[in-house]
């Protein structure tokens, strides 16, 4: 039984070799390296060849009818095959008889010859030989397999990624267009609000493929602190209300008073269920039902989002974490999202050593995503409100703004003037040092991707010649965390990424 085992794990060698003893020497001498199968024809190597990882043949059965039926086949392999063959020659030939063995030879492609007599050790040297070269192409098919995938799951992101950009872009053109007509129901705070709500769509989906890019690869640093998921919750549902209104959907929250601490970053443990809730709202219809509920079990905590929506198939459930992964594709298309938000919830949930699971009965049946988190079980006398939004700074400024663009350098401009400040701009890094040297302002916005002198040579420059009596903030698309040190090592006091969170500037 072992050896029966053995041999059926042995690759396939095909021997072609009808005439004297080769086919029966070859078979001995291959013993333990490879499962030898005799054939009597042409024809049984072509239809073997599938399964089978070399062949040897005999120069005497290279007869012009098998030879046709065998180039036939090889010419049907795919691009990464090139089946090995090892011919045994020596016998005295005709110049005829040695023209078709050459055309032949030339038929198979990847021959190896070896002159008869041949050594028992040089027979198994070509094969072993042939056995790594045919391994080789093997694994060249799984790469291109995986190319092929790869190419595949590229080009369908990028036909979401299109999508997702170009919906949002178009519901800010027509209200742009409708603003510059004067016309549209309710203009202009209309068209502003259909501008600010799908600038904030464009916002989340930017951020969403920065923050998966890092939280995949494990470049997430956790900014721990004593976090209660009561008011946590309390927050997020209160927000989302507004939108399941508009909606037509209940949105309810079930958990105890009692304050549910957990150590964890505030702002990724809010992206979490945020995440979990925007899904919910999505893929739930008018009149449907989300309920959110909060359950102590031992020294964990379990947040359950319960909703009466589409759900979710059960061959889908197994990957509906996956990245870019949806359940169903026109589904998809038709609510929006890239297939990133779930992927996200499970690895940060992960990182504050909890886990993300999923539960659908089938299709129009609901579903429910729970997150478990370990929890705090010695609760403290005192639990401090979590921390509200920063006050607005209403104390006006000198600010100098330094940016290139135009539009970007008029309208924040016009909204720092509006808040109170009061600004300088510049369009160059060189204008920009000269400005703050000239003017002194008490805080200098700054943008990375200047001409003449980049944002960082700025801040080198500025810091040196002023010392720490400006406030460096640079305002950049460059929101990596090797963005951010490289920021702060030029001298910046902050670094805001782009577009400009107004409330997070004046903090």
């Amino acid at each position: 039984m072992d050896n029966a085992t053995s041999t059926e794990a042995l690759p396939v060698v095909l021997i072609l070799a009808p005439f004297g003893r080769d086919g029966a020497l070859a078979s001995l001498a291959l013993k333990g390296v490879a499962s030898a199968r005799v054939c009597t024809t042409a024809d049984e190597i072509a239809s073997g060849l599938a399964m089978s990882a070399a062949s040897i043949i005999a120069e005497e059965a290279l007869e012009p009818d098998g030879m046709r039926t065998l180039s036939a086949t090889l010419r049907t392999q795919p691009s990464w095959s090139d089946f090995p063959f090892i011919v045994l020659t020596g016998h005295a030939q005709t110049s005829g008889e040695n023209r078709r063995t050459l055309g032949a030879l030339a038929a198979l492609g990847n021959v190896t010859t070896l002159e008869r007599p041949v050594h028992p050790w040089t027979l198994v040297g070509a094969v072993r030989s042939a056995l790594r070269a045919r391994e080789r192409q093997y694994r060249t098919r799984e790469l291109l397999i995986e190319l092929e995938e790869s190419l595949h799951q590229r080009d369908a992101f990028l036909a979401m990624l299109g999508h997702e950009l170009r919906s949002p872009l178009g519901a800010i053109s027509n209200a742009v267009e409708l603003a510059a007509r004067g016309r549209g129901t309710g203009a202009p705070d209309r068209q502003l609000t259909i501008i600010q709500r799908q600038v904030n769509v464009l916002s989340r989906l930017v951020n969403d493929l920065l923050d998966i890019s890092r939280v995949t690869s494990g470049k997430v640093a956790l900014q721990r602190e004593r976090v209660d998921l009561v008011a946590l919750l309390d927050r997020l549902v209160a927000q989302a209300s507004i939108e399941a209104v508009e909606r037509q959907l209940h949105l309810s929250l079930s958990t105890e008073r009692e304050p549910a601490i957990v150590t964890g970053d505030a702002v990724r443990l809010e992206q979490i269920f945020t995440n979990l809730l925007s899904n919910a709202i999505k893929y739930t219809p008018p009149r449907g039902r989300i309920e959110v509920s909060l359950i102590r079990e031992g020294a964990s905590v379990t947040v359950r989002v319960t909703d009466s929506g589409v759900g979710i198939p059960p061959e889908a459930l197994p990957r509906i974490f996956d990245l870019f992964a949806q359940a169903d594709t026109s589904l998809d298309r038709a609510q929006g999202g890239m297939g990133i938000g779930l992927t996200l919830a499970q690895s940060l949930a992960q990182l504050h050593g909890g886990s993300v699971r999923a539960h659908s009965e089938g299709l129009g049946k609901g579903s429910e995503f729970s997150v478990t988190l370990p929890i705090e079980v010695e609760r403290p006398a005192r639990v401090s409100e979590e921390a509200g939004p920063a006050l607005l700074d209403t104390v006006s400024r000198r600010v100098l703004l330094i940016e290139d663009n135009h539009d970007n350098r008029t309208t924040l401009r016009e909204l720092l003037e509006f808040a109170g400040h009061q600004v300088s701009v510049a369009s160059t890094g060189t204008e920009g040092v000269e400005m703050a040297l000239d003017r002194r302002p008490e805080v200098a916005l700054v943008d990375i991707g200047l001409p003449e002198l980049d944002g960082y040579q700025v801040a080198q420059r500025v810091r040196s010649a002023l010392g720490h009596d400006i406030v460096l903030i640079a305002l950049t698309g460059y929101g990596q965390p090797e963005d951010i040190r490289r920021a702060l090592a030029a001298g910046f006091d902050a670094h805001l990424a782009k577009p400009l969170d107004l409330d997070a500037l004046q903090a």
